[in-house]
């Protein structure tokens, strides 16, 4: 059984003024232990997708599809099913944890609070356990920490401290929002390394939005490219680097900076993401390839796979899978 199911997610917002589409029939599978990293553009519906896991939007946010989490249903629980499920079953590791830590309790009793939340445990044995995890995350002189404030730890041991909160109670999901959009290099590969440790030593599944084509490589097996809501190619890492097959992934990867460059231009993708005011109902990407041409603009292309465990939703992908369909149907010669 797959830890996350999303069959056909949607996710519309329609205030007084407008509707943004901002997702538009995703379709993804998680396993235990497994890491999935889902790329694209701001506005592509990425955070989006991970909030709906979690049920996490604003109320005037209307989400239709499936939305599974460790066999439940996520869409039709109540309010403390759902309080029960975050925080024990899943947890998220969000962008900007100055915003997403209380600013008015340490350290020490978020962790302790969280434990005590969803676990039958004494205060003390609480701030044991947030002890336990603050040196598990390697923060210096630990236990001095525990009765520090956020704002006076420095980015990247908010970080920490944010996947000390979320592992608090070892969820089978994480969820990580671009955690480590706002640090600087060598801050961000220490808590990618710390990640996958950890991700390893839980065996949980992880979900990790990115925009970096290099965290993904650091730390994926397998990668969801999304753009204007959808997913347009799916797969392992290693094949996602090494030959992209959508347009779009071809530009992510053609505009990343890497090792052997200097002196060379990198690849842009010219133009701006669509408006989702309206649900695309065409290949969204058509307007900035320059390979588009006349069945880009008929309908929306369907996830084609070329080869096992790799999709591609475009109509210059060939579809093994109909092809050995047809092979199977022609007449013997």
């Amino acid at each position: 059984m797959s830890l996350v199911k999303l069959r056909d997610l949607r996710v519309t917002f329609r205030t007084r003024d407008r509707t943004v589409h901002a997702v538009n029939g995703v379709d993804l599978d998680l396993a235990a232990g497994e890491t999935l990293c889902i790329l694209g553009e701001s506005g592509s519906g990425k955070s989006v997708t991970l909030r709906a896991l979690m049920r996490l939007l604003p109320r005037f946010a209307e989400v239709q599809g499936t939305v599974e989490v460790a066999g439940q249903d996520v869409t039709r629980m109540s309010e403390s099913a759902l309080t029960d499920l975050r925080g024990r079953d899943v947890a998220m590791i969000f962008q900007e944890p100055m915003t997403a830590m209380d600013p008015v309790f340490t350290i020490g009793q978020q962790i302790a609070e969280t434990v005590r939340r969803h676990e039958r445990v004494s205060r003390a044995d609480a701030e044991a356990r947030a002890l336990e995890l603050l040196e598990l995350v390697q923060i210096p002189s630990a236990k001095r920490r525990l009765a520090a404030y956020p704002h006076e730890l420095s980015g990247g041991l908010r970080q920490r401290a944010m996947i000390a909160v979320a592992l608090a109670c070892r969820p089978k999901l994480l969820l990580a929002d671009e955690p480590t959009t706002a640090l600087d290099a060598t801050v961000q590969i220490q808590v990618l390394l710390l990640l996958r440790e950890l991700q390893q030593r839980f065996n949980m599944g992880v979900i990790f939005v990115t925009h970096d084509l290099g965290v993904a490589g650091e730390i994926a097996d397998r990668v969801a490219v999304m753009y204007a809501g959808r997913v347009v190619e799916e797969g392992p890492v290693s094949g996602l680097m090494s030959g992209p097959l959508h347009p779009y992934a071809q530009g992510l990867l053609g505009a990343t900076v890497h090792p052997g460059m200097r002196g060379k231009r990198l690849t842009t993708i010219p133009g701006a993401p669509p408006a989702l005011d309206k649900e695309p109902t065409a290949c969204a990407f058509a307007p900035r390839c320059d390979r588009a041409h006349e069945p880009c603009l008929a309908d929306v292309p369907s996830l084609r796979e070329p080869v096992a465990g790799r999709r591609a939703r475009c109509v210059l992908v060939p579809d093994q899978t109909a092809w050995c369909v047809s092979e199977a149907l022609s007449p013997a010669p």
